[in-house]
């Protein structure tokens, strides 16, 4: 990546700061630096596998009603980075901690519905009825995903249309959190699958959200858009919705056994420091049948690894936002 290539290197990547980097994977600049939400002592010498010493994460409190409910975008513009998989094992985690949940599947794709076992083919109403069609209501739309306490709004390749139609809408960028205004007060948690893409469905996402999750994959490629992702964040705060956070970035398919995840851990905890999560995802073939199945990690496999690391970032999740609260 460096020898000779001049200005060859993607614009997006930041350049190296004042340390050398010790591979060639890109140094990241973040002003993301936020304070560690646990009040819990740290069992030292213990190290996670982001580098940083493990913090003691509670058990998150029973809620004793619901709603009303965070808003949260699952968002990458790079695809297969597990933003799917993430929202429908978070989902299913903070389910089991008593928490109701809504996902929402805004990608053209499907994959969400896909996920859960919906069949594409045979959905009578999708999220694109209830973003066009103003005689549409979120009830009608809305269908059980197969989880305990965990709901679905379902969507296929309609949706692709719809991107189009709404550029002549007024009001265009706030479409999507006004047709799920009326869930806000039935559940505690919405989880946004937003499209491998930073265009219009995305910036409704993102401005219907109270918080983005970044799901990344421990991997070189995964790294160049980041800053990108970036600097959409912050045009949707800037203009859009003053209230949006980053709720953090998580690693995910990471394997401590080679060189290049770690290398790649180290950089996103350089760029964006306590904003990433102290839970990773790590990458094991559960996932892929799970997702075959039609079932939550936390159901097809309750006692892998896999699903004990949801589990951990629900209360992390969790943990954090009662700190912001």
């Amino acid at each position: 990546m460096s020898g000779g290539t001049g200005g060859a290197a993607a614009p997006e990547i930041p350049p190296a700061a004042h340390r050398p980097a010790p591979s060639s994977i890109p140094h990241l600049e973040s002003e993301h630096h936020v304070t560690l939400p646990f009040d819990t002592p740290v069992r030292a010498p213990e190290l996670g596998p982001t580098g940083r010493p493990m913090p003691v994460i509670p058990e998150p409190k029973p809620v004793a009603h619901h709603g009303p409910a965070r808003v949260v975008a699952m968002c990458n513009q790079k695809g297969g980075v597990g933003k799917t998989t993430t929202t429908i094992n978070l989902g299913a985690a903070l389910a089991e901690y008593g928490r109701k949940v809504l996902l929402v599947d805004f990608d053209p794709q499907g994959s969400l519905s896909v996920g859960l076992g919906l069949n594409p083919h045979e959905m009578d109403l999708t999220i694109y009825n209830l973003l066009m069609e103003r005689d549409v209501a979120l009830d009608e739309v809305v269908v059980e995903s197969g989880i305990e306490g965990v709901d679905l709004l379902p969507a296929n390749i309609d949706l692709s249309a719809a991107e189009v139609q709404l550029v002549h809408e007024v009001a265009r960028e706030q479409t999507l959190q006004r047709v799920i205004k009326p869930a806000l007060a039935s559940y505690d948690v919405i989880l946004i699958d937003c499209q491998p893409s930073l265009g219009l469905l995305t910036v409704n996402a993102l401005t219907a959200s109270d918080g983005v999750i970044v799901p990344l994959e421990c991997e070189y490629f995964a790294l160049r858009g980041v800053a990108l992702l970036k600097t959409t964040i912050d045009k949707v705060q800037e203009r859009l919705n003053p209230d949006l956070e980053v709720d953090g970035v998580l690693g995910t398919m990471y394997d401590g056994r080679t060189l290049h995840s770690r290398e790649v851990m180290e950089r996103l905890v350089q760029a964006w420091g306590d904003t990433v999560f102290h839970t990773v995802i790590r990458r094991t073939v559960k996932f892929s049948d799970s997702t075959v199945a039609g079932e939550p990690i936390t159901e097809y496999a309750s006692s892998s690894p896999g699903a004990e690391s949801y589990r951990q970032l629900a209360r992390e999740v969790l943990a954090r936002w009662q700190h912001d609260a």
